[in-house]
């Protein structure tokens, strides 16, 4: 089994020490890889004003992506014939993180009126374009309002997952 301390270390071997400050993070599910690095800041001139240092930043994340593509391609290769999944790049930079590329999995559900009643409202009232949109939109609310509690989740699974590896065969 692949841990996400395995694919840490694999990919601190494996990535050039010039792309990130520091190690990237990574975002594991059973579908995909998210790999984000930290790009430098580009240098500030004294008069700089904000637009320009913006400017910057994002200049610094196309060319980043740009010069990169080969090599990222080459890795996410790897990884996803190692791993069986798929992978996704991004950077975080001052401006704040931005995904290259990301898995849209089909999530399919059953659901009764009352909850199909909640997407039909969010459709009706043009939050979202459809049921499958709606859906989206109320797992991403969800997430941003109850992130502690899927963090200690988590890191709950992953107790539950090291008892596991140190067990019998």
């Amino acid at each position: 089994m692949i841990t996400t301390e395995n694919l840490r270390g694999w990919l601190a071997g494996r990535l050039p020490d010039d792309w990130f400050d520091g190690a990237p993070t990574l975002e594991v599910d059973r579908d995909e890889v998210v790999i984000v690095g930290r790009l430098p800041e580009p240098e500030r001139a004294a008069d700089a004003t904000d637009d320009e240092h913006a400017a910057a930043v994002a200049g610094r994340t196309r060319r980043f992506r740009e010069s990169t593509r080969d090599a990222r391609i080459t890795i996410a290769r790897e990884l996803e014939r190692s791993t069986g999944r798929k992978v996704a790049w991004g950077v975080e930079t001052s401006a704040g993180r931005e995904l290259f590329t990301s898995l849209a999995a089909p999530v399919m559900t059953r659901l009764r009126q009352p909850e199909r009643v909640v997407l039909d409202t969010l459709v009706d009232t043009g939050v979202a374009r459809s049921r499958s949109e709606a859906l989206a939109w109320c797992v991403r609310l969800v997430g941003q309002h109850s992130d502690e509690w899927l963090n200690d989740l988590r890191e709950a699974m992953q107790q539950v997952d090291e008892v596991r590896r140190r067990g019998p065969d």
